[in-house]
């Protein structure tokens, strides 16, 4: 981790923050102390020299992980999960409240159709947005990122786009496996339909958040109900195997993930609970995206993920869908949250904010 100066500039290692603290590994030695190069099968990896000042820097001051490490840890029981993701949200909940101060919001617990629910209000509201809603569902990889924490982006979404945002505190596993947290966007959306226009609403979420965002969709459809009038899927985690070439080629690159084998190949288990990965309200990517909203898609050249949000894409575009793409140089996955002062940051939630305003009515 890095020194923090605010609540803004606090870089918070991903592993720690979607995956649990118990995954963050070793560090391997770099061949120039000092100079955030790290060294990969005999060649050399320097920081993004085309990223931000920002970013740039928060790479430097990583750890090179190592990927054998990482592949080893996870854990046994469902015991060990559910203390892990307890002792997460322990620890993160206490950031919130001074969070939400920071970015000029209030958060406020609801629930709805029996589903814990936070309504976190801007000071500032858009006059565009005054009718609006986006929806949030967070990330974790399914299992970590529930309770309080669970607003942490969302806080982000409202203070940067300044719409009310709603975020879906959905049942998790061991005890919730799927299709628990589909269910649960699913009854939030009815509940949301039958006091406002489900064009005036847009759904979304970073990793795992943007996975369930690309699923809950697929599962709308089958229902029959309207869709929202946009999508935001951050870094989705669309396919829960070890089968996009950036999983192999970035293993190792992206300083979040870092590798498919470990805790996100037993989060994946742990989520599908012997379902088929491949179900499309598991792994999203398989689905069939006809008819679904505008959507806005966000990952970077050092994502493991990055080959499944170009994937889901290109699934969209070849059938019309109306999808932006956003890549950026250098970021591994979510590094948007992870930097939040830098300029990717800012830029990730100005144009969800541009993108909400064009589509949403």
């Amino acid at each position: 981790m890095m020194t923090t100066v605010s609540l803004r500039t606090a870089t918070f290692t991903l592993v720690i923050v979607l995956l649990a603290s118990a995954c963050s590994g070793n560090s391997a030695p770099r061949p120039e102390a000092g100079d955030g190069t790290w060294a990969l099968a005999g060649r050399p990896l320097p920081p993004p020299l085309a990223a931000s000042d920002a970013l740039r820097m928060s790479i430097e001051g990583t750890p090179q992980p190592d990927v054998a490490e990482h592949r080893r840890n996870t854990f046994a029981t469902t015991a060990q999960w559910a203390e892990a993701a307890a002792s997460d949200e322990e620890r993160r909940e206490r950031m919130i409240p001074a969070l939400a101060v920071e970015w000029s919001v209030k958060v406020t617990d609801d629930e709805i159709a029996g589903v814990t629910v936070r309504m976190v209000t801007p000071d500032e509201i858009d006059p565009a947005n005054e009718e609006r809603l986006f929806v949030h569902v967070h990330g974790g990889a399914y299992v970590f990122g529930g309770g309080l924490p669970s607003v942490h982006e969302a806080i982000l979404i409202a203070g940067r786009a300044k719409i009310r945002t709603l975020s879906i505190d959905y049942r998790m596993p061991p005890e919730h496996p799927f299709p628990a947290a589909v269910d649960d966007v699913v009854a939030v959306w009815k509940s949301l339909l039958a006091g406002r226009p489900a064009r005036k609403m847009a759904l979304g979420g970073t990793s795992a958040g943007g996975g369930l965002t690309l699923a809950a969709t697929h599962r709308f459809k089958q229902l029959g109900l309207e869709l929202p009038g946009a999508l935001w899927a951050g870094t989705p985690w669309a396919d829960l195997t070890k089968t996009g070439d950036s999983q192999f080629i970035n293993e190792g690159i992206d300083r979040a993930l870092v590798s498919y084998e470990g805790v996100l190949e037993g989060a994946a288990k742990l989520y599908a609970d012997g379902h088929d990965l491949r179900s499309p309200l598991i792994s999203p990517v398989y689905g069939n995206f006809e008819s679904f909203p505008p959507t806005s898609l966000v990952t970077g050249t050092r994502d493991l993920f990055l080959s499944d949000v170009v994937r889901v894409h290109r699934k969209m575009r070849r059938i019309g869908v109306i999808a932006d793409l956003n890549v950026y140089e250098g970021s591994s996955h979510a590094d948007y949250i992870v930097v939040v002062d830098s300029p990717e940051s800012e830029q990730v939630y100005g144009e969800l904010g541009s993108f909400l305003s064009e589509h949403l009515e």
